[in-house]
């Protein structure tokens, strides 16, 4: 067995997780345990929501500390946040030559053994695999798929396994995978999904070219005639593909989008009583979504596309379950920061106030999901307070952040969400200077250094009285980003509960 693999059979194997907490770990951890697994794990005392996913299972995060590593743990997976020569936990393995995975190779181990699928992209990732896997919830595949964050359809987890999972030598399992540091070439997929490539994660890929090769290499993973379904209204999606398919003219390429042919054609029809509707060629009639935004309806095409290609592999014919399909797109709500209601409540005046938080925390996504609010949300003035996260980041697309917010009504800005693996004093920028450049684009933006000194603002923004004619629904407040600023929404519902 190698080093860095994990066993075919995982009943009573004890495995312990450093970083437990961390999303994808959390994620993990569900598989592995449903599949027998005997686990523990260790990480900081501050509380998260992956506290509850763990505590599930009946589990606990120990502090860090070397007397975790007994002699009855056979496996260690840890998360890139630590390091081998540094965290307790990880020296006491290498003293007892415990195998060490990161998280990126042990899913990557765990992929081997099944039909996967991957899907990738600088956005849309979570909630195209939240989509995908409330849709293979109402198919007959025996599956298991693993989400960025908890999705609510699949019971407020990570994970959704079906129930003939279990008894299937080759189930399907379908991951979400992650670009930075190329982590998902631990990733063995044999149908990729591919929603987006743009600049990005910059302290890793400083030029576009190099975070696009990441991707074209994911791609020349896929084994032969293996499926590259890529999202034909995005640029980088295209050339990617294009690029891979000029490398490896064995790979079946699967348009999806407006600008897409065949199958998986997509057209946006409307959106009304906050639903969106939309059409697919492979089917007759029109589909339905009740999460706000067109990239959420992008996102909805990319997992049709890629169910309806897992049925044809397992000899199905996917027109056959259109029922199913428009059943599973109108279960899925959303998940953990992904347009999550926070609250609906109403202020001091009676006026009624939707809270919702978002992961969004790039430019196009901010732009986006702000759009997609706007026409769902149409008849609601809209409040956005928004963290930018690393330095990087902010420093290299500072005009693409500024003029992002064109969406909303009002805009809050804070400082900067710093990342461990950058300095601040090395770069030239602060949330200050986001501040200023977004002045120059919207004529309502304020500022506030620490996040909760934005709380009696905000709700003095919420008591002001609307124009009845142009917002009669009342106030949608809005917090983005990867920072901490999903507190401030926490507080405004309950201080207006």
């Amino acid at each position: 067995m190698s080093k860095n693999k994990l066993p075919e059979d995982l009943k009573g194997v004890h495995i312990h997780f450093v970083g437990i907490k961390g999303t994808g770990m959390a994620a993990l951890v569900e598989i592995l345990f449903r599949r027998g697994a005997v686990i523990t794990g260790s990480d900081v005392s501050e509380r998260f929501y992956t506290d509850e996913i763990i505590e599930k299972l009946g589990l606990k995060a120990l502090p860090f500390s070397e007397s975790n590593i007994t002699d009855k743990i056979q496996y260690v997976v840890y998360s890139s946040a630590y390091k081998l020569d540094k965290n307790p936990d990880l020296i006491a393995a290498a003293k007892k030559n415990v195998p060490c995975l990161l998280y990126t190779e042990a899913l990557g181990s765990y992929s081997e053994r099944a039909y996967s699928a991957g899907i990738c992209g600088v956005h849309g990732k979570t909630s195209t695999t939240g989509l995908t896997g409330t849709v293979l919830k109402e198919l007959p595949l025996p599956c298991q798929v693993l989400a960025g964050s908890v999705i609510n359809s699949f019971g407020n987890n990570c994970t959704y396994t079906s129930a003939d999972c279990a008894s299937s030598s080759r189930p399907y399992f379908v991951a979400e995978t992650c670009e930075y540091q190329k982590h998902f070439m631990s990733f063995c997929p044999q149908k990729i999904v591919l929603t987006s490539v743009e600049p990005d994660h910059q302290d890793f890929y400083p030029e576009y070219e190099d975070i696009r090769d990441a991707f074209v290499d994911y791609l020349c993973k896929l084994p032969e005639g293996g499926q590259v379904i890529y999202c034909a209204d995005d640029a980088g999606s295209v050339e990617t593909a294009g690029i891979a398919g000029r490398k490896r003219p064995d790979l079946k390429m699967i348009p999806y989008g407006e600008k897409a042919s065949g199958d998986y054609h997509l057209e946006f029809k409307s959106v009304k009583n906050e639903r969106n509707s939309f059409s697919l060629s492979l089917f007759k009639g029109d589909l339905s979504l009740k999460v706000p935004g067109k990239h959420e309806v992008r996102d909805a095409a990319a997992a049709v596309a890629l169910a309806c290609e897992l049925l044809r592999t397992d000899g199905k014919n996917p027109s056959e379950f259109e029922k199913n399909i428009r059943a599973g797109l109108l279960n899925f709500s959303g998940g953990k920061r992904r347009s999550e209601i926070v609250g609906s409540v109403r202020t001091k005046n009676g006026t009624s106030a939707i809270i919702i938080d978002d992961y969004g925390h790039h430019p196009t996504a901010v732009r986006t999901t702000l759009a997609g609010f706007r026409e769902f949300y149409s008849r609601r003035r809209i409040i956005v307070d928004f963290m930018s996260h690393t330095y990087s980041r902010t420093q290299a697309l500072l005009a693409e952040f500024a003029g992002s917010f064109s969406s909303a009504d009002t805009v809050i800005l804070h400082k900067i969400y710093s990342s461990a693996r950058e300095n601040p004093a090395d770069f030239n920028i602060t949330g200050e200077t986001l501040f200023e450049e977004t002045k120059k684009n919207h004529d309502d933006v304020h500022y506030f250094e620490e996040v909760l000194d934005a709380k009696n603002f905000v709700l003095s923004e919420l008591e002001k009285p609307l124009d009845k004619n142009k917002y009669p629904d009342g106030f949608l407040f809005v917090t983005m980003g990867a920072g901490n600023n999903w507190v401030l929404g926490t507080e405004i519902n309950k201080e207006l509960k």
